[in-house]
């Protein structure tokens, strides 16, 4: 017999709301929720600061405000699409059982058009009032993320991260076309910076999770390969990223300010790193392993980079 992954959700799990009344404000912070706000917020962190590099100072304050609201339509509506698909799999692992097509406040059929919805919105929004380039720009993103990552890679291949991150990468050339209406080397370099650093931030958080994602059949590295292999491909890209970081300033953009902090948090990105390498190493496992604090310092990192990214053209 197959059982799907629909069927075999923990009893009641979605027909308790589905049968019920569903509070009116419980199905507004259903839909919010469809967004991912808290992943948002770390795209907008990669966003504003590079319209400060861009403008050399501050850019004008209405077109950073279209920007972020943009960008959080756009990317919105691509987490809201992901859950529409995963909400399969999403049944099965306890970190998203309480999402909202799993609970049943937010039915499949709302969700696609909510998800359709923000993702027309934002790509006229971005075309009308910012520019053009951004605006394909951002529907790129969302539909890399959407069918790139989580249609055709997340449930066949390890490589699923590094590749599927390259939607979260485009915001950084998305805060420098809203500004330029053009590219440079600069938002390609912070672009490469995103996409070395999207591994080793996840795979961290999948070490921990690595059951939830094998009950529910997505190919994760950590849980084809050991903790070793893992580790070794965490430090591996690292190095790549702080190396990549640097380029900044011999090619001009940055100055002393953002070098010296991308060097500070770079090297303490290593030290994580490789601390967890060598935990692995000596087989350490559970609490021990402490791969989390590699995963929390990944977002304390891309904050401090990108504020310095905004800070360092008041500095020259």
């Amino acid at each position: 017999m197959c059982v799907t992954a629909v069927e075999s959700r923990p009893a009641g799990a979605l027909t308790s709301n589905s049968r019920g009344q569903r509070p009116f404000g419980a199905r507004i912070k259903a839909f919010v929720a469809l967004t991912k706000p808290r992943i948002i917020e770390l795209l907008l962190i990669t966003t504003v600061p590079v319209m400060f590099l861009a403008e050399q100072g501050v850019p004008d304050l209405w077109l950073v405000l279209i920007t972020c609201l943009g960008g959080y339509l756009s990317a919105g509506g691509a987490n809201a699409l992901n859950m529409w698909y995963d909400r399969d799999i999403d049944a099965l692992m306890e970190r998203t059982s309480q999402r909202p097509l799993v609970t049943g406040m937010v039915s499949p059929t709302e969700c696609l058009v909510f998800g359709i919805s923000l993702a027309v919105i934002s790509t006229l929004l971005f075309g009308f009032a910012v520019n053009w380039l951004s605006a394909w720009l951002s529907l790129g993103a969302l539909l890399f993320y959407v069918v790139v990552y989580t249609m055709i890679l997340k449930r066949r291949t390890a490589q699923n991260i590094v590749w599927g991150g390259i939607a979260g990468c485009l915001p950084v050339l998305i805060g420098w076309s809203s500004v330029t209406n053009s590219m440079s080397w600069a938002p390609i370099i912070l672009f490469g910076v995103m996409f070395f650093w999207t591994p080793p931030h996840y795979w961290p958080l999948s070490m921990k999770v690595k059951e939830d994602y094998a009950r529910a059949g997505v190919p994760m590295l950590p849980v084809l390969a050991s903790n070793k292999v893992v580790a070794k491909q965490i430090v591996a890209y690292s190095w790549v990223m702080v190396a990549v970081s640097l380029l900044l300033q011999p090619l001009g953009y940055t100055g002393w300010f953002y070098t010296a902090v991308a060097l500070l948090a770079g090297g303490f990105w290593l030290w994580e790193a490789h601390g967890l390498q060598n935990r692995a190493k000596a087989e350490v496992t559970g609490a021990k392993l402490k791969e989390m604090r590699l995963f929390h310092w990944s977002i304390t990192y891309v904050s401090l980079v990108f504020v310095a990214i905004a800070v360092d053209p008041f500095l020259r």
